[in-house]
């Protein structure tokens, strides 16, 4: 009996090292110094593990390049939206626990500052749909850079100036990644639990994790592991945070995130605690927004590839490029970080799962095509007329929509303009322009407005967004509602 059980385990280990022979490992460190040259990105660290055993990880290139400074596994990266499902397991625990349920109206959870909406019931904006973006919460990125004299406000402020929902959440129709809705499921964490969100994720996910590289923004004693982050020029960022960071302000080494994966994936190293129960993980991971082609679970992009079900989710912005790929039927977990904004870590993320995995086909970067600028109908023709609202004032907003599909906008005192790739498609129309909202918050940089308005009868309304460049460093998404009426 004992050496039929020693055969059987000497089998599964040795199927698990053959999922990635050294060949491969080679064939892939030379790829990846290759590109790390051709592309001058400074560093990128790797991480596999199949059937509760780790395969690879190692690092690549230079954590710091002023300090030369090499990057490892243990480097610990800023994770940008890859703190999504990191949050999301945050809250799962206390779904677990009976003290958060998922289809109860998220302002359930919330202090005196609610979530509103000038349609539909807030009511439907759920936990849940607030965790798969379908609650109608607006895009929202707000950084804040040491070197600059802004500082985060608090959640409830953040709730108070930009807490609102553009769409009816029971409709399923309009799908809106929000960071935003990760800053209110931080603070509900936070509520719930009765402690800061950064203490309940080190605690309760962190150290029963084994992940000791691994914090909400840069904790005391991580400083001499964190790889600087670098713009596009390949200059070094300032540090910066965020109003909603359980969006995007988690660290961690791909060591680390490896280890988060392989718990995801079911197959927990014997040093790691069972935080959740695997019906808990298999509901995080059960797509409820979208489709099989591009869907959303509880803090998982959770979609079909190749045959597979695969559940991840990336990370990208300032001076941040990083993705978790796995694969639960498959017990297959893969990290790859790198701490500047390329498409690095997703191509190389294919290449790894498709010497693994032999159905996986890889899938070449998306490029976007530009919209169609689709005629509007009779109905949208003619003066629209209403306001912008901000958390100080509300701005006069007026659209001029000609039948050739050019549109003319004034806001508030400004010049009349032309709303730049204007466009009407499924009832909404869309377009940027040259304008001023004028609040402290979008005046701290440079910005067009972007617009996002639903045609409901004679009533058009949705969004404002001043959207920022990312020249020299990224700047913020806000988004203010926004309602006209046809004159």
């Amino acid at each position: 009996m004992r050496w039929g059980l020693l055969v059987l385990a000497f089998q599964c280990s040795a199927a698990s090292a053959a999922a990635l022979s050294e060949r491969d490992i080679e064939a892939l460190r030379s790829e990846i110094n290759t590109a790390l040259v051709e592309q001058s990105v400074p560093s990128l660290a790797v991480a596999v593990a199949k059937d509760g055993k780790i395969l690879w990880q190692q690092g690549f290139g230079w954590a710091d390049r002023e300090r030369r400074i090499a990057a490892t596994e243990h480097t610990t990266y800023s994770l940008a939206s890859i703190s999504k499902p990191i949050t999301a397991t945050a809250l799962m625990m206390l779904v677990q626990a009976g003290k958060v349920d998922l289809d109860a109206p998220a302002n359930d959870y919330l202090g005196s500052v609610k979530l509103r909406s000038g349609v539909g019931d807030v009511r439907l904006a759920t936990v849940r749909r607030v965790a798969n973006h379908m609650a109608g919460l607006p895009d929202h990125f707000n950084p804040f850079y040491a070197d600059e004299p802004y500082r985060a406000p608090s959640m409830d402020e953040t709730l108070r100036r930009y807490g609102f929902l553009l769409s009816v959440p029971s409709e399923h129709t309009y799908y809106e990644y929000s960071n935003l809705g990760y800053g209110v499921l931080d603070y509900i964490v936070e509520r719930v639990s009765g402690r800061s969100y950064a203490n309940f994720l080190r605690n309760e996910v962190f150290i029963p994790l084994g992940m000791t590289r691994s914090s909400v923004g840069v904790a005391p004693g991580l400083e001499p592991y964190v790889a600087t982050r670098y713009d596009p020029d390949g200059v070094p960022l300032p540090a910066y945070d965020f109003d909603s960071p359980g969006a995007s302000a988690v660290y961690a080494s791909a060591h680390d995130l490896l280890r988060f994966g392989i718990f995801h994936v079911q197959t927990p190293l014997p040093d790691q605690k069972a935080i959740l129960s695997g019906v808990s993980l298999n509901e995080m991971h059960r797509r409820t927004s979208g489709d099989a082609a591009m869907g959303y679970s509880v803090g998982f992009n959770t979609i079909e590839r190749s045959g597979y079900q695969v559940v991840s989710h990336g990370g990208v912005m300032a001076g941040v490029s990083t993705l978790l790929l796995m694969v639960p039927e498959e017990k297959l977990a893969v990290v790859v970080l790198c701490n500047s904004k390329t498409p690095l870590a997703d191509v190389m993320a294919e290449k790894i799962v498709a010497r693994v995995l032999p159905r996986w086909r890889v899938q070449e970067p998306r490029r976007r095509k530009a919209p169609a600028l689709a005629a509007p109908p009779k109905q949208v023709v003619g003066l629209w007329r209403g306001q912008i609202e901000t958390y100080q004032r509300n701005v006069p907003i007026e659209l001029d929509i000609h039948a050739d599909g050019d549109v003319h906008a004034k806001v508030g005192d400004g010049l009349p303009t032309l709303v730049d790739g204007a466009s009407f498609s499924e009832g909404v129309l869309t377009g940027t322009l040259a304008a001023r909202i004028g609040t402290p918050d979008t005046e701290r940089y440079d910005y067009e407005v972007s617009l996002w308005l639903t045609l409901r009868g004679d009533v058009m309304n949705g969004s404002a967004t001043a959207q920022g460049g990312d020249r020299p460093r990224v700047r913020g998404a806000l988004a203010h509602w926004t309602q006209l009426t046809k004159q």
